[in-house]
């Protein structure tokens, strides 16, 4: 049976200060497909590398596929509670996106044959190597990954950024091809009890000011 939800607007400055990982959610509360969209458009806004957009989102809302994958996530619950799951995915080869976007620009117009190549050029210099690939789709993917929990937030759903599920297992179980690596697997929905409270440093401790 479905829940209704009641969505509250949020600021930006709300959503981040209002933002906390939740492990228990309601069950059976459905996401409408428009407002999950929504959640993952302006996740994919999120700034990156060379504009290469290094994520990819691969979203199971099916309840059979949550529960097949929360051993892989070592038996998590929320896995199983969530409305949904979002694997965040790194693009190990994000040079080939690289070049469709700036062959587009170029047919566009936007920018002159002599940039098309010199910043093609610059991504698949960087992309030779394998570390510099793998190190850019975990740090893209990780801004496209905040910005889907602040999103979602702002929409008036929870999430909790999860990290502790087994990566073969879950490539394996869900066909992703070698090009992606998981990051984040990111269970969104209401929460149905809040998260736990949490300390902060204080900036005193963050902040250092021009140099060490």
């Amino acid at each position: 049976m479905n829940q209704n939800h009641t969505v509250t607007a949020l600021t930006a400055e709300q959503a981040m200060r209002e933002r906390h990982s939740v492990r228990q959610f309601k069950r059976d509360v459905v996401i409408p497909d428009e407002t999950l969209n929504e959640i993952l458009e302006l996740a994919a806004i999120a700034p990156s590398s060379w504009n290469l957009q290094q994520w990819r989102f691969l979203v199971i809302k099916n309840q059979d596929q949550k529960d097949a994958i929360r051993p892989i996530a070592y038996g998590q619950q929320q896995v199983s509670d969530a409305s949904v799951v979002v694997v965040v995915l790194g693009d190990l080869q994000a040079q080939i996106t690289g070049r469709e976007i700036y062959d587009e620009m170029l047919a566009a117009g936007h920018i002159p044959q002599e940039i098309r190549d010199n910043m093609v050029n610059q991504i698949e210099g960087a992309y030779s190597y394998e570390q510099v690939a793998r190190d850019e789709a975990n740090k893209n993917a990780g801004l496209a990954a905040m910005q889907l929990m602040l999103a979602a937030k702002a929409k008036g759903y929870d999430t909790v950024p999860m990290g502790g599920f087994d990566k073969a297992k879950l490539v394996e179980a869900l066909n992703i091809p070698d090009r992606y690596i998981p990051v984040m697997m990111i269970p969104i929905g209401e929460a149905a009890a809040p998260g736990r409270p949490t300390s902060r440093l204080p900036l005193s401790k963050l902040v250092i000011n021009e140099t060490f």
